[in-house]
């Protein structure tokens, strides 16, 4: 897993391809992702993040962006206390109105369980390096 640390805030985990999936995007579709993440690094909430339907509360958020004629989404989680992990960032291409296609849905939530893992992993070393 990918990771990006600044200084004052929480690290940024890039789970499967998602860093390679924003950096496909047009550059200002990048740029306002950029912005929501680094927002939920410092403990803040973009204005245009909302939670993901279907994932239990407000712990799994994306941001939808619109350009040229293209809707563009970033999945992110904030439900662990050290770190934010970007789940999923991809191109809409379903015509079935707003609904986050199934595919879309089941990816997120494969690697919602790997940020899980990751972070248990995380926790784990944390532990052993305090003692």
């Amino acid at each position: 897993m990918n990771e990006v640390v600044l200084v004052g805030s929480k690290p940024v985990r890039w789970v499967g391809a998602s860093k390679k999936e924003i950096q496909k995007l047009p550059k200002e579709v990048r740029q306002v992702f950029g912005q929501a993440i680094y927002d939920a690094q410092t403990g803040k909430k973009h204005p245009g993040a909302k939670p993901l339907k279907g994932f239990g509360g407000a712990g799994v958020l994306e941001v939808i962006e619109d350009e040229l004629g293209s809707t563009y989404r970033a999945v992110y989680t904030v439900k662990f206390a050290d770190n934010v992990y970007v789940l999923s960032v991809f191109q809409k291409k379903s015509k079935s109105g707003r609904k986050t296609p199934k595919e879309e849905i089941d990816k997120i939530k494969s690697r919602f369980q790997e940020a899980e893992k990751d972070y248990a992993k995380y926790i784990e070393q944390r532990k052993e390096s305090a003692s």
